[in-house]
């Protein structure tokens, strides 16, 4: 399962590993950070992952900014509440590439907050994926 953190907005993805495929699930919505847990628990429950892997937001040069602390604290959470591995996959471009397809899908429609974080979370899952197996 990925997320996508950001302080407003944290996409939720579920993905695959023999196919190496995500699909997106949802976007929860946080306050500085801190997202509904219960909600989270409810899609940890129900998908049953094996791993966590929270997208590392870096600078293009990659260099930590201010929300990469937020994230790696967001997955130190998740690993200290629920006990699954949690690893981090850095998220550069991600967002970019979520958009792009997304507007292929479904043109500006498709492009709604949640829509995008969530796709952005399935990104992160697929690139974890390309790191690990590619």
């Amino acid at each position: 399962m990925g997320f996508d953190f950001g302080t407003k907005s944290i996409g939720v993805a579920v993905g695959n590993s023999i196919t190496g495929t995500a699909k997106p699930l949802v976007g929860i919505k946080a306050q500085d950070g801190i997202p509904n847990w219960d909600q989270v628990e409810k899609l940890i429950r129900e998908w049953q992952p094996d791993k966590l892997v929270v997208g590392l937001p870096l600078n293009m040069d990659g260099t930590e900014q201010h929300v990469t602390r937020a994230a790696r604290k967001f997955a130190n959470r998740l690993f200290g509440r629920y006990g699954i591995e949690t690893l981090t996959q850095d998220e550069r471009l991600t967002t970019t590439d979520a958009k792009a397809r997304l507007f292929e899908q479904g043109g500006y429609r498709a492009l709604s907050k949640g829509a995008v974080d969530a796709q952005s979370a399935a990104v992160i899952v697929e690139s974890y994926f390309e790191s690990m197996y590619g």
